[in-house]
C-alpha cells in the first residue's frame, strides 16, 4: 500500500488547510510513556544492548517527560511481529534490523544491510550525508513510521557450519539460517533458507532444525554458544559487511511529540549507532581469540564460492529493480559506497597495510 500520493495530496489544500497550517501544532502534555518493542530476546549481546541503550538515553534526556518502556521479543509481541505492532498503533516503537521487513518493502533491506554493500562507515556515510536518512524516511511515510539508525554490528561472520564449504554446489539443499537479500541469494544456490530470530537459532542448530546459521560475530556468536555445537567457522560473510540496526516510531505518535523531544530520539538513536559499534569491534578481537582457544577452526569461503555468491546476490538486485524506491534507494547507496570506498581504500586501506606491516602485526 503506497501512502505516499495520499500524503503528498493531503499536503495541498485550500484556504482553510492554509490556515490550519498556520495554527500552531497541538503537542500532547505531561509525561509518557512509550512501550518499545524489539525483535532482540532480553540479554542477546550486542543488539539488545543497543536497544536498551537508545531507550535509557531518550528517558534520560528528556528528564523523563518520555519513558521509554523496553519490551524484548515476546513479552508484548514475538520478535517479527514488532513492525506491525507499531504501524497498527499496538507499540509506539520497534527496535530491530529493518532486513526483518523486506516482505513489506524489499528497500528495507539498504537500512541493516545487502550482500556486496556498504560496511559500517559507508553506511554511516551514505545515511547522514549522502541521502540515505531521507530515503529512509520516505519509506517510513508509506507506513506511518518515522526510523532512524540505531545501532550496528560492524562486519559480520561467514557463520557456522557442521561441513566445510569447498564448492558453490555445497549448499544445495543445506539447510541454513540468514534472513534478508542475502538468504535470497542463498536460496539462489540451492539453500533451504531460514529466518529464524535470533533467540531461537541456538535450539535450531542444536537440534539439526538447521545444518548452519550466520549470527552475527565473535563476541555474540560466543555468547550465543554456537562453538558448543560446532567448531567450523567463517569469519568473513558476503551478506552483512556493516549491518545497521532501526529505530521506528510510529508516526503519529512522533508527530505529538514536541521538536524537543523528536529531536532527542534522532540524537539517541545516532548515538546507539556510533556507541554499539564501538561495542561490537571492541569485544570481537578477545572473543575470537577465546573461540580459537577453545578449538574453533576458523575459515574463508574459496573465491569461487565468493564468485557465487557475487552473482546470486546481483540477480535478487536485478529482480527488485522494477519497483521505483528501491531502485532509488539501490543507486543512491551505491553511488555514496562507489564514492567513499575509493577514499577509505587509497588512504585508510593503505595506512593499516603498512602500519601492520611496520610493526609486524
Amino acid at each position: 500500500m503506497d501512502r505516499r500520493s495520499f500524503l503528498k495530496s493531503s499536503a495541498i489544500g485550500g484556504s482553510a488547510a492554509a490556515a490550519t497550517a498556520l495554527a500552531a501544532p497541538a503537542y500532547a502534555q505531561g509525561n509518557r510513556t512509550l512501550t518499545l518493542v524489539t525483535t532482540w530476546g532480553r540479554g542477546l549481546a550486542g543488539v539488545h544492548d543497543a536497544a536498551q541503550r537508545a531507550a535509557d538515553t531518550i528517558t534520560q534526556m528528556t528528564d523523563g517527560q518520555l519513558t521509554v518502556d523496553l519490551k524484548a521479543a515476546g513479552e508484548l509481541v514475538g520478535a517479527f511481529e514488532v513492525f506491525d505492532a507499531v504501524t497498527s498503533g499496538q507499540a509506539d516503537m520497534y527496535h530491530g534490523a529493518d532486513y526483518y521487513f523486506v516482505n513489506q518493502h524489499p528497500a528495507y533491506a539498504f537500512f541493516t544491510a545487502v550482500p556486496f554493500g556498504m560496511t559500517a562507515q559507508e553506511l554511516a556515510n551514505w545515511y547522514y550525508h549522502g541521502g540515505g536518512m531521507e530515503l529512509h524516511d520516505e519509506l517510513g511515510q508509506i507506513f506511518g513510521l518515522k526510523s532512524f539508525l540505531a545501532g550496528n554490528t560492524g562486519a559480520q561472520a561467514g557463520g557456522w557450519f557442521r561441513n566445510e564449504i569447498n564448492s558453490p554446489e555445497d549448499f544445495n539443499g543445506l539447510k541454513f539460517r540468514m534472513p534478508g537479500l542475502g538468504g535470497q541469494a542463498l536460496g539462489k544456490l540451492g539453500a533451504s533458507v531460514q529466518n529464524i530470530p535470533g533467540g531461537e537459532v541456538y535450539q535450531a542448530l542444536s537440534s539439526g532444525a538447521i545444518d548452519g546459521t550466520e549470527w552475527i560475530g565473535p563476541w555474540a556468536d560466543e555468547k550465543a554458544g554456537f562453538q558448543e555445537i560446532t567448531k567450523i567457522y567463517y569469519t568473513a560473510g558476503f551478506h552483512e559487511p556493516g549491518a545497521g540496526l532501526s529505530l521506528a516510531t510510529n508516526r503519529e505518535i512522533y508527530e505529538s511529540l514536541t521538536p524537543a523531544q523528536q529531536r532527542i530520539i534522532e540524537i539517541a538513536s545516532a548515538e546507539a549507532h556510533q556507541w554499539n559499534l564501538a561495542q561490537f569491534l571492541t569485544e570481537n578481537g578477545a572473543a575470537l581469540q577465546r573461540l580459537q582457544s577453545g578449538g574453533v577452526t576458523l575459515r574463508e569461503f574459496p573465491d569461487e564460492v565468493w564468485d557465487a555468491f557475487g552473482q546470486a546476490s546481483q540477480e535478487v538486485h536485478d529482480e527488485n529493480m522494477g519497483d521505483d524506491i528501491y531502485k532509488r534507494v539501490h543507486d543512491s547507496a551505491m553511488e555514496s559506497m562507489r564514492s567513499s570506498s575509493a577514499w577509505l581504500k587509497t588512504s585508510s586501506g593503505a595506512y593499516t597495510a603498512q602500519r601492520d606491516r611496520v610493526l609486524g602485526s
